[in-house]
Parts: structure tokens; sequence; C-alpha cells
């Protein structure tokens, strides 16, 4: 599996994260997502810059380009995670997972409870 998301920027992750959340966009579109949005002809040029990094797809519409995430959204969350739990939790997924069951962050859920006590059970299982 290639490292997802290794060698962007800030800026180039909302630009990917816009993408994801449309599914395809345009230019125009992806600019108006964008948090203190830089020019018009800057996100033409990162969104270029992403396709020549083979993270985006494009295909002509007319005189726009709409344009598509080469790698699945959930591949590249998978990797970002474990990029994360490797960089700030030695490789420990339990540390990170003590990180998040932290209780001054809150209390989890009942159903978020049930969720994680479901993961356990299967992991323990080997499913």
């Amino acid at each position: 599996m290639r490292e997802a998301y290794r060698d962007l920027t800030r800026r180039e992750r909302q630009i990917m994260d816009s993408v994801y959340q449309r599914g395809s966009a345009t230019a125009a579109e992806v600019l108006e997502d964008l948090p203190e949005p830089p020019s018009y002809s800057a996100v033409r040029a990162m969104l270029r810059k992403l396709q020549d990094k083979g993270y985006l797809t494009s295909v002509q519409d007319g005189p726009r380009y709409l344009y598509s995430a080469v790698i699945p959204r959930d591949e590249a969350r998978e990797s970002a995670l474990h990029r994360l739990v490797r960089t700030f939790f030695d490789g420990s997924r339990a540390k990170a997972v003590a990180a998040l069951l932290d209780p001054d962050e809150g209390a989890l859920s009942a159903e978020e409870m049930r969720e994680l006590e479901e993961l356990i059970r299967r992991q323990k299982e080997g499913k």
C-alpha cells in the first residue's frame, strides 16, 4: 500500500479533503471549501501538482476539469492513522487508544463504548 498523504503540505491535505468530501470537484468548488482561500490560480496550480504527484486524476468536463482522488479515502485515512501512531505514540496502538480514553477529554458515550468493546472482542477472536 502506498504511503498516502506522506508528502503533502497542509494546504494540499485541505484540497484532498475537499475532493474526498465531494467525490470529485472543480477548482472553483475546492476554492469554496478552503479556509482562508488562496487565489483561484493558486488552487489550480496545487491541483495540477497533486495530479503530478499521483494523488488526483482529472477529466475535462466542457471548459473545466473535474478532479477525483486516485487513492480511496479509507486507504488514505488508514495510512495517515498509522503514521500518527508511529510518530506520536512510538508505534503503540495501546498508547494511542489510551490517549483517546483520557478522562480529561470527556467520557465516551454508551454507543462508543459498545463499538470499542466489539472491536476488542473481534480482535481477540482473530477476526
